[in-house]
C-alpha cells in the first residue's frame, strides 16, 4: 500500500476534528444558534460598518478602483513620521499605564495597605470624564498662563504642548482600564499558591517574581495591549494639546470633519489598524504557548495579606503620588465649575450649574438613557463571547475572536463614518434614531468585557465545567451556574468599563448623534469650542458624580448576585 503523504493525514484530521465539532454542536442546537447570531451580528455591526470605509478608500467617486491615494500616502514623509509619532505615543502611554495600573492593582489586592477603597474610587476618575478634559485641566495648571506656572512659580512661557505632555495625559488617562481587568486577573489567582510558597519559606520578593508576576502576564499583555490601542487611537488629547506633535488620529479626524475628504481621512484612520493588530497578534500569540490555571475546583483558604511595612509603604507612597496628581487635574475641574469666566473671572457662582440643569439637561438624559440600556448587553455579550472562544471548539472560532475586536482596534472616527455608510438605507436604516447610538457603544465598548473573561478563565481549571457537563447539564446551565460566578470580577470590569465608556464615548457618536438624541460628551465639547469652559466644567461634574453612583450600584449587584449563588449552591 503507498504511503499517504503527512500534509494529507493533517488535512483529513482536521477535516474530522471539524466534523466532530459540528456534531457536538448539532446537539445542542440552542448553542448552535446562539454561536450563528452573534457571527451575524459581529459581521453586520463590527465588519461590514469597518468594510465600508476600506472600500471608500480604494474606490473613487467614480466607483472605479483607484490605489493612487493609498502609494501617494505611503510615500508622504508627513504620512510616515505621523504613524512613527502614533506608535512611539501608544507605547509608552502602554508601559507607564500598565506599570501603573499593576502597581495599583497589586497593592489594592494584595496588602493591608490603608486607604484602599479610596485610591481605588481615584483610580477610577480618568475614565469616567471626556478624553478632553485632562488636557484642558494641564493647560489650565501649566501653560503660559496656567495657574501653577505662571500664577505660582511665574513661568511666561511655559510650552507645555508636544509629546511628554502626551504621554503624560495618556498614562493617566488610561491606567485605569490596565488597572481594572490586573485587579481582576490578581483576585482570580489561587491564594493557596502563594501561601505554599511562603510556607516553605520563600520571600515575599521570591512570591512575587516567581510566582504572581508570572501568573499576572495574560492580564500585563492584554492591558499593554488595550491601553496601546486607546491610547494611539484617541484624538481628543493630541487635538488639544500634541502641538507640532501630529498623530493619524488627528489627522484623521481633520481630513473628515475639516477637509470633508472621507478617502484620505478614512486611509489616515485605516492605518492605526496595523499596529493595533500587531500588538493583538503578537499577544495573542505569547499567550497560546503558556497555562496559567490555578483555579481547580479545590477548596482554597483566605488570602494572607502583605503587611510589612517595608512593602506597604513605598507602595503607599506611589499610590498617593498618582492619587495627588488625579486629584490635582480634577480639582482643577470642579474648581473651574464654580467661577464666572475660567482664568479670567475666579468670581465664584452656581451659574454654570443652573444652566446645566435648565437648558441643556437633555443630554445629561439622552447619555444615561442609552448608556443603561447598552451596559447589560454589553457586559453580558462579552461574557458569553470570552466562554464561546475559551471553553468551546467550533469553525470560525478565531474569526469570531478577532471580529470582536475590529470595532474596539480601529479609531472612533472609522467606525463612526463606517456605521453612517453601512446604516443610511434600507434595510437597515438607523442613521438618526437611539438604536444606532446603543448598537455603536455596544459593539465598540465589548473588547475590554470578551479580554477580562478570557483572563479569568484561563485560571479556571476546565474540569470544574467539564464535571458539570458530564453530569448532564446543558451548556447554557454551565455558564449561567458555574463559568459567570467564577467571572466576577471579569464580569464587573465589563460593566464599568461599558458604562463609563458609553457616557464618556465622543469620537464615534459625535457622526452619529440628531437633533432628537444629542449626547453629553459632544455638548461638552461643543461647550468648550464656544470658549464656555465654567459650562463645560459644570457637565463634567455632573457627568463624574453620575458614573460614581452607578459603579457603586454596579459593583452591589454583582456582590449580591455572586452571593445568591452560593446562597443557592449550599
Amino acid at each position: 500500500m503507498a504511503n499517504i503523504p503527512p500534509s494529507t493525514n493533517k488535512i483529513e484530521s482536521k477535516v474530522n476534528g471539524q466534523f466532530k465539532r459540528m456534531k457536538m454542536l448539532i446537539k445542542e442546537p440552542y448553542l448552535l444558534a446562539l454561536i450563528i447570531i452573534i457571527f451575524l451580528s459581529l459581521f453586520v455591526f463590527s465588519v461590514y460598518p469597518i468594510y465600508q470605509v476600506f472600500k471608500i478608500t480604494v474606490i473613487n467617486d467614480e466607483g472605479i478602483i483607484d490605489f493612487s491615494l493609498i502609494v501617494e500616502t505611503f510615500s508622504s514623509s508627513f504620512f510616515l513620521k505621523t504613524l512613527w509619532n502614533s506608535i512611539q505615543l501608544g507605547i509608552m502611554s502602554a508601559i507607564f499605564g500598565t506599570i501603573i495600573g499593576f502597581i495599583f492593582a497589586y497593592a489594592v489586592t494584595r496588602t493591608e495597605m490603608k486607604g484602599k477603597k479610596f485610591f481605588n474610587l481615584v483610580a477610577l476618575l480618568p475614565i469616567i470624564s471626556p478624553p478632553f478634559v485632562i488636557a484642558l485641566s494641564v493647560i489650565l495648571l501649566f501653560g503660559r498662563n496656567g495657574i501653577i506656572s505662571n500664577g505660582l512659580f511665574g513661568f511666561e512661557d511655559s510650552n507645555v504642548y508636544g509629546l511628554r505632555s502626551l504621554v503624560f495625559i495618556q498614562t493617566l488617562g488610561f491606567f485605569p482600564i490596565a488597572y481594572l481587568n490586573l485587579k481582576g486577573v490578581l483576585e482570580a489567582i489561587d491564594s493557596s499558591v502563594e501561601d505554599a510558597a511562603l510556607n516553605l519559606g520563600a520571600s515575599r520578593w521570591k512570591v512575587f517574581s516567581t510566582i504572581t508576576l508570572p501568573l499576572a502576564v495574560p492580564g500585563i499583555l492584554s492591558s499593554l495591549l488595550l491601553v496601546f490601542i486607546k491610547a494611539i487611537e484617541d484624538f481628543g488629547n493630541p487635538m488639544v494639546i500634541a502641538g507640532e506633535y501630529q498623530t493619524l488620529a488627528v489627522q484623521a479626524y481633520l481630513q473628515i470633519t475639516g477637509m470633508y475628504d472621507l478617502r484620505a481621512g478614512s486611509f489616515y484612520a485605516v492605518a492605526l489598524l496595523l499596529p493595533s493588530l500587531t500588538a493583538y497578534f503578537i499577544q495573542k500569540y505569547w499567550i497560546s504557548k503558556k497555562s496559567y490555571v490555578t483555579v481547580t475546583g479545590k477548596p482554597t483558604q483566605t488570602r494572607e495579606k502583605i503587611n510589612e511595612k517595608h512593602i506597604v509603604m513605598p507602595l503607599f507612597i506611589f499610590c498617593g503620588l498618582i492619587t495627588g496628581a488625579v486629584m490635582l487635574i480634577y480639582g482643577t475641574v470642579l474648581w473651574g465649575a464654580f467661577v464666572k469666566v475660567w482664568g479670567v473671572d475666579n468670581t465664584l457662582t452656581f451659574d454654570n450649574f443652573k444652566y446645566t440643569f435648565t437648558l441643556g439637561f437633555d443630554s445629561v438624559k439622552n447619555s444615561l438613557l442609552l448608556s443603561a440600556l447598552s451596559t447589560p448587553i454589553t457586559a453580558l455579550l462579552g461574557m458569553i463571547i470570552a466562554f464561546l472562544i475559551i471553553r468551546k471548539q467550533f469553525i470560525g472560532k478565531k474569526i469570531m475572536e478577532a471580529s470582536s475586536m475590529l470595532a474596539f482596534a480601529v479609531p472612533g472616527t472609522v467606525i463612526g463614518i463606517g456605521y453612517i455608510l453601512a446604516f443610511n438605507q434600507k434595510p437597515l436604516l438607523l442613521t438618526g434614531t437611539a438604536m444606532i447610538l446603543i448598537i455603536a457603544f455596544t459593539f465598540r465598548n465589548i473588547t475590554v468585557g470578551i479580554e477580562a473573561g478570557t483572563n479569568s478563565l484561563r485560571q479556571v481549571d476546565p474540569s470544574i465545567e467539564e464535571a458539570s457537563t458530564n453530569l448532564g447539564a446543558s451548556s447554557f446551565t454551565t455558564f449561567r451556574k458555574i463559568s459567570l460566578p467564577l467571572m466576577k470580577s471579569a464580569l464587573f470590569s465589563g460593566l464599568v468599563y461599558s458604562f463609563v465608556r458609553s457616557m464618556t464615548s465622543i469620537s464615534a457618536v459625535i457622526f452619529l448623534i440628531s437633533v432628537n438624541w444629542n449626547l453629553l460628551t459632544v455638548t461638552i465639547l461643543s461647550q468648550v469650542e464656544d470658549a464656555s469652559l465654567g459650562a463645560a466644567a459644570a457637565y463634567c461634574i455632573i457627568l463624574i458624580v453620575i458614573i460614581l453612583i452607578v459603579i457603586g450600584l454596579l459593583e452591589f449587584f454583582v456582590n449580591y448576585l455572586a452571593s445568591s449563588k452560593r446562597r443557592n449552591f449550599r
